[in-house]
């Protein structure tokens, strides 16, 4: 079934966040802002640790090339002008603000924050693109399914600190994973390994940012460097 693997994504991301809330109660708010900072330096590196896989090649005598760095350098760019003009960042927290109106969270000053946080962690990245292409495609559901288990363990950890908006992280998963596994049906033989490539190496920086931004809180505008993803989609085959 296509799609399955989103849908065990998204469970797990709220069975994640709601263990993280009840878990929440037993921590002190020193240890509440250690963890997300712990988590922070892990999406940092998890990021940097995929980005450098895209951009380092071993050459046969065993010294280091790099490619993509015009990819990646234009696909930001461009990338981050087009999200300032359509400002996805505040769309994000706007949508977080409704969200908690809706929800009863009015006098939780952690809410927005949280669901923005654990959305942009959680929805971006080489796993979530490169796995929704996989399930669109192949049926094949196991790069979401793994992730499932590493969103379920952040998620919970960011919940447990940021309280109940992360668990509605699980929204913009649906939507962004499932409109990708759609679009792969659709579009399978435009997915080359090019193109792929690009997303991951995209995808891997904007993790990285993510996790700055869980560090020091409100360094990058993540939601608005989204567009880069696209970007590096058009630069495939140009550069």
């Amino acid at each position: 079934m296509r799609g399955l693997g989103t849908i065990i994504n998204a469970l797990a991301i709220v069975i994640g966040g709601v263990l993280g809330i009840l878990f929440k109660r037993f921590l002190k708010e020193r240890y509440q802002d250690t963890i997300i900072k712990a988590t922070g330096f892990s999406v940092v590196f998890l990021g940097a640790a995929g980005t450098l896989s895209k951009i380092l090649t071993v050459r046969p005598d065993g010294t280091l090339s790099t490619g993509g760095s015009m990819v990646m350098i234009l696909s930001l760019a461009l990338g981050a002008l087009l999200g300032e003009l359509i400002d996805l960042d505040a769309q994000f927290e706007r949508f977080g603000e409704w969200l908690k109106h809706k929800t009863g969270s009015d006098g939780d000053n952690q809410f927005v924050n949280g669901f923005v946080s654990a959305s942009l962690t959680v929805s971006i990245g080489a796993m979530a693109v490169i796995g929704s292409i996989q399930d669109g495609i192949y049926g094949d559901h196991s790069t979401l399914v793994a992730k499932a288990i590493l969103d379920f363990i952040i998620v919970l950890i960011m919940a447990s600190s940021m309280g109940k908006g992360c668990v509605f992280s699980f929204i913009p998963v649906a939507v962004l994973q499932g409109a990708m596994t759609a679009l792969a049906v659709v579009l399978s033989g435009f997915m080359t390994d090019a193109v792929l490539n690009n997303l991951s190496l995209v995808g891997n920086i904007l993790i990285f940012c993510v996790g700055i931004n869980l560090v020091w809180p409100k360094t990058i505008k993540v939601a608005n460097l989204l567009p880069s993803l696209l970007v590096a989609v058009a630069l495939t085959g140009i550069l």
